[in-house]
């Protein structure tokens, strides 16, 4: 088995080989600029450690994965420009160093380049694996349409928050493992309980996020803590607030979210005062267990050696036990 390490070095690795036209430069350079500007690769890793765990070629595996992260840059692409966002991973954005037309048309050809990439796998996979790509590919524009949704909405539910951060965050995770392990020769129980495990630990992960943006340690969070409650974004913290919340605590809660003007030191400390208050974190956490828990469920049941299972569990603790 090869360390996860070593998986996103090969990933970033290929992705530096990757050869877009030259011409016309304003199509293709956005693409390149956004992938040079790194990040984890976690998700073609993945892919690539789930042809590995069922004993494949991984090399056969790479433009599968690399269709996987190009891709994910797609939607950072497009949702940059929904978010009107200036910095990606501490750079200028795309739209922003060249315009929004050639921000979505970039996007787009990014979108075709990922399937030409994903065609590569062996014929007789190529339609599931497909079909996989899509329904990955659905979900994770579904999920943003959700969470675009939201922020006009104060009645959204806890279960369709949890389907949001699903569809958006962790069917990617899912469909990523799931490619990887029917290209490492896994059969589709095995290949779907995978997914399983990586969908659950998406939710996990996301919830997580959700409690370190509150109560995390900004230099070892990596994020500006109390990002979330400055901006008003639906998280499972919030949702549980406004549900609980009664009388006085209801009021400031519904005060300072209707404020336009304020102190944000002020308003990220009041808030957390009613999160406190309303012992919201232990929801959160209690939450973020059950998918775990589900995730390891999906796990166990896999028909592989137990040093591989154990690989992944140990995958699974290390991603969700981050600094707070």
């Amino acid at each position: 088995m090869k360390k996860l390490e070593d998986l996103q070095v090969i990933i970033s690795e290929a992705v530096d080989k990757i050869g877009f036209p030259q011409y016309p430069a304003e199509l293709y350079e956005p693409i390149s600029y956004i992938l040079s500007l790194g990040g984890k690769r976690m998700r073609p890793a993945l892919l690539l450690m789930a042809c590995d765990l069922f004993g494949g070629d991984i090399d056969a595996a790479i433009p599968p994965a690399l269709a996987i992260e190009v891709f994910h840059n797609f939607t950072l692409m497009h949702d940059d420009i929904m978010d009107n966002a200036p910095l990606r991973r501490g750079r200028t954005t795309v739209h922003e160093k060249w315009n929004q037309n050639v921000g979505i048309l970039s996007g787009d050809v990014m979108l075709i380049e990922g399937y030409k990439l994903m065609m590569q796998v062996e014929d007789r996979l190529l339609r599931p694996i497909l079909d996989i790509f899509n329904n990955t590919a659905v979900g994770v524009c579904e999920g943003q349409q959700v969470d675009m949704e939201f922020e006009v909405r104060n009645d959204v539910k806890i279960d369709e928050y949890l389907n949001m951060i699903r569809l958006k965050t962790a069917v990617v995770l899912g469909g990523a493992l799931k490619i990887g392990a029917l290209i490492g020769g896994a059969d589709i129980k095995d290949a779907d309980l995978l997914s399983n495990f990586g969908e659950y630990l998406g939710i996990a992960f996301q919830l997580q996020d959700d409690i370190l943006d509150v109560y995390g340690d900004p230099e070892k969070f990596g994020k500006q803590v109390g990002g979330d409650i400055i901006s008003n974004k639906k998280t499972y913290l919030l949702i549980k607030a406004l549900e609980l919340a009664k009388d006085k605590q209801a009021a400031d809660l519904s005060h300072w979210i209707a404020l336009k003007q304020f102190d944000q030191a002020e308003k990220v400390e009041a808030v957390t005062a009613i999160y406190n208050q309303l012992e919201i974190r232990n929801y959160a956490e209690e939450a973020m267990q059950i998918y775990t828990d589900k995730a390891f469920e999906a796990l166990d049941a896999i028909n592989l050696p137990e040093e591989h299972k154990q690989y992944l569990h140990d995958f699974a603790d290390g991603l969700l036990v981050r600094e707070n």
